[in-house]
């Protein structure tokens, strides 16, 4: 399993920052949303 996720890894290494980068901005997003009814 550890092979398989290395070779994932290594086949998708120049897309990897952008998927990286867009996961956490849905984990921001997804946040933000849950706490704004007790923003207001």
């Amino acid at each position: 399993m550890i092979r398989d996720i290395k070779a994932t890894i290594e086949r998708s290494s120049d897309t990897l920052l952008a998927d990286t980068i867009g996961a956490a901005a849905l984990v921001v997003m997804f946040v933000i949303g849950l706490h704004l009814p007790l923003l207001t």
